[in-house]
């Protein structure tokens, strides 16, 4: 797989243009996966040419970073691994804790679960409204000093702090929803991340899922699937947006290809410096979003997405209000 570039100058870090989201392997979507499904599913990732890999400490808890830790241990040199601090504890329902001493214990107990000695990527997971971002930069900075994280990014960051962080400790990448059914980012966020030299890795690239054209409206998830708490994932909303899928899945047959492969195919055309972080527990999901990255679209193929999506409104918010909060700060 060919790589690609987040950030620049003495910044500049290098993944593959399709990276591993790991959360869903160990919470958000149903039960986790037993722990050598998801070693097997990380490593084969790496085997097809993935070198960017994604966790949290809240992933979890803690679970994640150790099952990706351990997958990940042999090959340690040879990838670049993202985790992310932000919340008290470890739990997103017991709210943000970005304060200085716990970025620093958090950077320690992350070191030790992904048995490692730097965090290549140390992303703020969400903005914390009390304490000052530049506190926050400072502080990382002092990481990277120590030689215990290599780049900082911020996750779900408006652009007002993402230019103040930037001023302390330059930012090398922002990872916020971004898909062919969320485009708020194109609005100011994407302008800046070209101004400042900033990359962009998409989370959620195939819209939790809905783009591949696996769910519906009488789709059942699991009590533990975090999508069964979002408006967009409403029977009502997933009837009104099938619309959107069934264009992409119409392209998608002219190019003999999968709706998921267009839609990432997609978002990589978009720049050179966007990097998705797909997610899966499944081999085949795999090597089925892995194939993207050999989807070439020309102009005219993606003037021909934009015309076949021009006349659909995606419905449904993102997330319930109280979560919805927490983003764009």
């Amino acid at each position: 797989m060919h790589t690609r570039t987040l950030g620049t100058g003495q910044h500049q870090l290098r993944v593959s243009a399709i990276g591993l989201g790991c959360m869903g392997l160990s919470y958000a979507y149903g039960p986790a996966v037993e722990k050598a499904q998801g070693v097997a599913l990380i490593r084969a990732a790496y085997e097809k040419g993935v070198t960017f890999f994604d966790t949290a400490e809240s992933y979890g808890p803690f679970a994640n970073e150790e099952l990706v830790g351990e997958a990940l241990a042999p090959i340690r040199d040879r990838v670049v691994i993202a985790t992310k601090f932000g919340f008290r504890g470890g739990k997103p329902p017991e709210g943000m804790d970005s304060r200085p001493e716990n970025i620093r214990a958090v950077a320690d107990a992350s070191l030790k679960r992904l048995r490692t000695d730097r965090i290549d990527l140390f992303y703020q997971h969400r903005v914390d409204p009390n304490v000052p971002i530049e506190e926050v930069a400072s502080t990382v900075k002092d990481l990277i000093r120590a030689g215990k994280v290599k780049h900082f990014g911020l996750s779900e960051a408006g652009v007002g702090t993402l230019r103040r962080a930037h001023a302390v400790q330059p930012v090398t990448a922002l990872q916020s929803e971004y898909s062919l059914w969320w485009r708020e980012p194109e609005k100011d966020l994407l302008p800046t991340l070209e101004e400042l030299g900033i990359g962009f890795v998409p989370f959620s690239p195939l819209g939790r899922g809905f783009l591949t054209g696996a769910i519906s409206q009488s789709t059942a998830f699991d009590p533990k699937d975090f999508r069964a708490s979002l408006p967009r994932f409403a029977p009502d909303a997933m009837k009104a947006n099938q619309s959107l899928v069934d264009q992409l899945t119409r392209v998608a047959k002219q190019r003999n290809a999968t709706p998921a492969q267009i839609a990432l195919a997609w978002l990589l055309a978009q720049k050179p410096w966007i990097a998705p972080i797909p997610g899966t527990t499944k081999l085949h999901r795999l090597e089925e979003n892995l194939a993207a990255a050999s989807v070439s679209l020309s102009p005219s193929d993606l003037a021909s997405i934009e015309s076949a999506l021009a006349g659909v409104a995606v419905q449904g918010e993102r997330y319930p209000p109280h979560l919805q909060q927490q983003v764009g700060r």
